[in-house]
């Protein structure tokens, strides 16, 4: 099976400094691949070389098995912008039905559309009326026109609120379930970090790091923190039992190193009836993040 993205050593150059520095990534069909990365990291960059929006000067790009641009790619690969403008005077429905024309399909589909993204009551309601969050799942629903087998998304969840954010990613996880590729950059970390399958850190251009999250941990090697409640009485006989934890009441503190870990926790399990509770609290992502981008330089 052909892949949706295929990169290879991909390089790019904006008047002497390297925007992308040799960068390899493939998306498999029904993954979620988070790109990930400061201001400048070379993430838009990425993008737009993917759409054929800009040429690159080595390396190589293959999008469902085209090249980027080419009418076969452009056929199979949907956008949308983290700011989605559209014309404030259609209706949603109005809007997507165009899009749906342009694209050889019945613009009766549009409601079916607008009701995947959670708009189907405010179909008939002027595009100019509607919040940012709003106008953002209108983008979504033109980007799900054709059945798309890459789902390009830069800062897809902007303006959402909550709610909303969380049926976006539910309907990513139904997309990606149907086979479809996703692509997806995003600033907001604790989003991301439980709703995809593989994390891409860009730092200067260069690939800091790629994996899934429990790689990039092993990878990271930063410690795990632990919380753990002793019953009435025994805070002292178990902070004894745990040198370098951190008393704060019936609470103990400690962080330790991943190989440590299994012995900490037998040793915690051995005290019996003493603990009232453990808590036990792997790196975030945010915590990963800071690692690779610091060690690149930043």
């Amino acid at each position: 099976m052909i892949s949706p993205l295929n990169i290879s050593d991909l390089t790019k150059t904006f008047t002497g400094v390297k925007a992308l520095d040799a960068v390899s990534l493939t998306v498999a069909p029904g993954s979620r691949v988070a790109l990930l990365g400061h201001n400048g990291a070379g993430k838009s960059t990425m993008m737009k070389i993917i759409l054929g929006l800009l040429p690159f000067d080595a390396g190589t790009v293959t999008v469902c098995g085209a090249a980027p641009g080419s009418a076969e790619a452009r056929r199979q690969v949907a956008y949308l912008p983290e700011n989605a403008a559209f014309h404030p005077a259609l209706t949603g429905e109005e809007q997507i039905g165009q899009y749906l024309a342009l694209r050889g399909e019945s613009p009766k589909k549009a409601r079916e559309l607008l009701e995947r993204v959670g708009l189907h009551d405010a179909a008939r309601r002027r595009i100019g009326t509607y919040s940012k969050g709003m106008r953002q799942r209108v983008g979504l629903a033109q980007a799900l026109i054709g059945k798309p087998k890459l789902l390009v998304l830069d800062e897809p969840t902007s303006g959402l609120d909550p709610v909303s954010r969380r049926d976006f990613y539910a309907l990513l996880d139904g997309l990606a379930a149907e086979g479809a590729a996703v692509l997806l950059s995003s600033h907001a970390l604790t989003e991301v970090e439980a709703r995809t399958d593989q994390i891409v850190i860009l730092s200067n251009g260069r690939m800091a790091a790629s994996g899934t999250l429990s790689e990039l941990r092993r990878a990271a090697a930063l410690p795990v923190t632990m919380h753990v409640t002793a019953r009435n009485g025994y805070g002292s006989e178990i902070a004894d039992a745990l040198p370098g934890a951190i008393r704060v009441g019936a609470d103990l503190h400690l962080s330790c190193g991943q190989d440590e870990k299994l012995g900490i926790l037998a040793c915690v399990t051995g005290l019996g009836d003493k603990v009232a509770d453990i808590e036990m609290m792997p790196p975030s992502l945010e915590d990963i993040y800071s690692h690779f981008s610091r060690r690149d330089g930043q």
